[in-house]
């Protein structure tokens, strides 16, 4: 039967998928052959590297310290070690490999078999092969002291090179911390090379002819009275003070053998010592390189605000973003979606946002064509606490929709920031400066850490050109949300079968007439924050109101007159769900022959005198007679009998005709 499997598996080291992106589907191998990506296979592999460490450590030490006898425990464990790794000999003919240039599996037996003959297959059976076992089975010695059968075990320490693949593929895997990965494969290095050292030492002492003029029989001229433990722990003592560079006092070279091999050692040393220290410094640098970046970037941005006398609100908004980016950049969260293709970044954008985008009101009722567009086309960006998103009356880029988190809204009235509302999690803000082409009518300002995505006007208007009814739902649904926020009389878009758009060169280009966006900034409750003071003429302006709904239509016109169209006073904000402001919005009336402004009937605030802010006190909101003497006679009632003789508008130019006074135009009479 066939094998199959997948090119995923216990510390894999492969890098580069196949080019038929075989890694996400199940490959089908000749019988008898075994994957090397095999669970099992790689459980077998892990346990053969554990023998091998058995061996690193044993060869050496039999090599200097012990007599091979044939009955001895050893002499059992060798063996079956041995054994372990002949079956892997022989299993190794039956494990495809992958290609170095196609990445693809071979399972072809030929193939894999010339393969492993010309690769590491002599040097596998050298080392698996019992040297000794044989010379002690073969003969009639009961033990075997030769050092060159000695020598021939030796050949076993070939079989580290499984250690060395194996710290090769931790390396590369994400499972596993790098840096301890690599202090583990320093140390284990070292601590063989102290333990190969003290064997070889000892081993030439041991056989000199001389052992009063060894360098351990100078100072205990009985060492081969001791035991093997006492022995290997001075040969260990002696490598690590030659290592280390802090010797030579009590133990030292004596005869020309050790002088020579001690040059050797040492000279090793220096290139182990630098290979070490070269990596330890790579690591700690590597570890520690984000924080003094980091740290260099907070003092340059100290003495760049002091150095321009910032202000301290300012100078802790930039401190905060510094590190909240910190924070961040440790996700690489930009930099991995950057380095993917589009489609699979499109995905997860759908993913992540789609569900976050489509809920937002702006949006209900568009189809998932436009969604599909506009998600890709958000980037998320993250805000500390505190932090200003939207300065007010800056020049509308951006629309911004809240993933996490939440901010306030603020106006500037009199020089003094008042909250005028809130957005939570799943609104979103600057919409009406975006839709409108007018300056933002309010400061944004997290209250929280928050995920918002923004998107760029350019990007929204090019795409609402490009899906001309969504572009109507989208401008049906600014408005009724504009007018769930009073009730100033807006229109009824159930009795008309909508807004027009004027088409120019073909193309539909929308914007939305609204003369006048104004609201009133209320008193908030401590609490909750609902409103506590409304117009005493919202009732009767709403009866007044009803009668003009089946006269009255929005009309939606071209880019050209966005900024005739759109009149949004800076200091009168409005965009959340829970803002508190209560704009209103003028309508134009359609005949036969085109479209008119409607003059009569319009809603206007009068004030007594003008004052240097509207704020100052509340006006009176009437309907705006049909002539200038009418006018005065109802301002002088409203405000206890006063015979006024003139008018003015926010702009000090003096009212002369009833005709120049627009819908929601604050007059003062003098």
């Amino acid at each position: 039967m066939n094998t199959e499997t997948t090119h995923s598996g216990f510390f894999s080291s492969d890098l580069l998928p196949s080019l038929g992106a075989r890694i996400n589907y199940a490959t089908k191998l000749r019988k008898f052959i075994i994957s090397p990506f095999n669970p099992r296979y790689r459980c077998w592999e892990m346990f053969l590297v554990v023998l091998v460490i058995y061996s690193a450590w044993i060869s050496p030490f039999e090599f200097a310290f012990l007599s091979y006898k044939k009955d001895d425990t050893l002499f059992i464990i060798d063996n079956i070690v041995d054994c372990f790794f002949a079956v892997d000999i022989i299993l190794t003919f039956f494990v495809a490999y992958l290609h170095r240039e196609s990445y693809l599996l071979v399972d072809e037996p030929k193939k894999i078999t010339i393969r492993y003959l010309s690769s590491w297959f002599i040097f596998d059976v050298c080392s698996t092969i019992p040297f000794q076992s044989l010379i002690l089975v073969f003969t009639d010695h009961k033990e075997s002291g030769g050092v060159g059968f000695r020598m021939l075990s030796m050949l076993r320490l070939w079989r580290l090179r499984r250690v060395s693949a194996l710290f090769a593929r931790l390396e590369k895997d994400i499972r596993f911390n790098y840096f301890w990965t690599r202090c583990t494969k320093l140390v284990a290095v070292t601590l063989f090379a102290v333990h190969c050292a003290g064997c070889f030492n000892y081993m030439i002492a041991d056989r000199y002819p001389d052992p009063k003029k060894t360098w351990i029989g100078a100072v205990n001229p009985d060492f081969k009275q001791q035991s093997v433990g006492d022995r290997y722990i001075t040969s260990l003592y002696w490598s690590i003070v030659t290592l280390t560079t802090t010797g030579y006092g009590d133990l030292h070279a004596e005869n020309s053998r050790e002088m020579l091999f001690d040059i050797f050692y040492m000279l090793f040393n220096l290139g182990l010592t630098s290979y070490i220290i070269g990596n330890m410094t790579n690591l700690v640098v590597h570890w520690t390189s984000r924080t003094r970046n980091f740290r260099e970037r907070v003092k340059a941005t100290q003495e760049f605000a002091k150095r321009n006398q910032l202000p301290p609100r300012v100078q802790d908004q930039v401190l905060s973003h510094i590190c909240l980016k910190f924070k961040t950049e440790a996700l690489k969260q930009e930099e991995t979606l950057n380095g993917l293709p589009k489609a699979i970044r499109t995905s997860i954008a759908h993913h992540l946002f789609l569900p976050i985008v489509q809920n937002v009101h702006l949006f209900q009722g568009v189809s998932q064509n436009l969604l599909f567009q506009l998600v890709p086309e958000t980037e998320a960006e993250y805000f500390p606490p505190k932090q200003d998103v939207i300065l007010q009356n800056e020049a509308p880029t951006d629309l911004y929709i809240i993933v996490s988190g939440a901010v306030e809204l603020i106006a500037q009235i009199e020089g003094l920031e008042q909250i005028t509302g809130k957005a939570v999690a799943g609104e979103l803000f600057g919409e009406i400066g975006v839709l409108c082409g007018r300056p933002q009518p309010f400061s944004v300002r997290t209250t929280e850490i928050s995920q918002i995505l923004r998107l760029s006007r350019t990007t929204l208007m090019n795409i609402l050109r490009a899906n001309p009814e969504d572009e109507r739902i989208i401008m049906n649904n600014l408005l009724l949300k504009l007018q769930g926020f009073g009730g100033f009389g807006y229109v009824d878009h159930q009795t008309n079968a909508g807004p027009e758009i004027k088409s120019h060169d073909d193309t539909a280009l929308t914007s939305i007439d609204i003369n006048n966006l104004e609201a009133r900034v209320k008193k908030q409750e401590e609490n909750d924050g609902q409103e506590v003071n409304k117009t005493v003429n919202d009732s009767s302006l709403n009866l007044e109101n009803k009668r003009e709904l089946s006269e009255h239509k929005v009309e939606l016109i071209g880019p050209d007159e966005v900024t005739k169209s759109c009149q949004l006073k800076p200091e009168v904000p409005c965009c959340s769900n829970s803002c508190h402001e209560r704009p209103t919005c003028s309508t134009s009336s359609s005949g036969s022959k085109g479209t008119k402004s409607i003059h009569h009937k319009r809603r206007i605030t009068i004030h007594m005198k003008k004052k240097e802010s509207l704020h100052d006190q509340f006006g009176k909101l009437i309907i705006l007679p049909d002539s200038l003497e009418e006018l005065f006679r109802v301002a002088g009632q409203r405000y206890g009998g006063n015979d006024f003789k003139r008018a003015v508008n926010a702009e000090d130019a003096e009212i002369d005709d009833i005709n120049v006074i627009r819908d929601g135009d604050h007059l003062f009479f003098l």
